[in-house]
């Protein structure tokens, strides 16, 4: 189910979707794609997928993925920038979801794999699980689309739309609560600074 500019997060529902089965269908044909990870389960989600320089894994800086998506999608503004990142880490970040609506980033989205549980701290319950509603705060911070998806036809119709500038757009997709084995992207920040600079064309700083 998709729903679009959604108000207050009524009865939440604790999502099904197989978070790695996502982040596949997701980065699945990502073309020219930029994208940026959160903190944890979500850049372990997406080197699963298979390493690609064209991603930017964070390995801290918790709250700050949002941030980093909305500065490389300004400084890059004929190409399309995605951030993955957890429900927790956005949590921790909150106020970034209003700074890029006030900015109206066209060519940034923002998705949130939301499972109501703080995965990196001993899978402890998010306010998303206690009625906090990322959908609606994005919608209420001007994003221009924003979207809660609960099964894999949502997420396969999400896909294009992360190729489009009709930014800032914002998808909290409704995944379930379990731990899969981690598979961790290189660890050596310099490196992956480095390489997603080659592979933008830029030289070393």
């Amino acid at each position: 189910m998709t729903t679009q500019n959604q108000g207050h997060n009524s009865g939440h529902v604790q999502g099904t979707l197989d978070r790695r089965a996502v982040v596949r269908a997701i980065l699945h044909d990502r073309k020219k794609l930029l994208v940026v990870t959160g903190l944890g389960s979500s850049s372990y989600d997406a080197m699963a997928a298979g390493d690609d320089p064209r991603t930017f894994f964070l390995w801290g800086a918790m709250g700050g993925a949002a941030m980093v998506g909305m500065g490389l999608a300004l400084a890059r503004p004929d190409d399309h920038v995605c951030v993955i990142t957890g429900d927790g880490e956005q949590l921790m970040g909150l106020g970034s979801l209003a700074t890029i609506g006030a900015q109206k980033v066209k060519n940034l989205s923002v998705v949130v794999l939301d499972n109501s549980h703080y995965g990196e701290t001993g899978m402890q319950s998010s306010h998303t699980g206690l009625g906090v509603d990322l959908v609606g705060i994005a919608a209420a911070s001007g994003f221009s689309w924003s979207a809660r998806l609960s099964d894999m036809a949502g997420v396969d119709a999400l896909r294009p739309r992360l190729h489009r500038a009709d930014g800032p757009g914002f998808a909290s997709i409704q995944i379930a609560a379990d731990d899969p084995t981690r598979v961790l992207p290189p660890r050596d920040g310099v490196f992956l600074k480095t390489r997603f600079r080659e592979t933008l064309g830029l030289g070393p700083i």
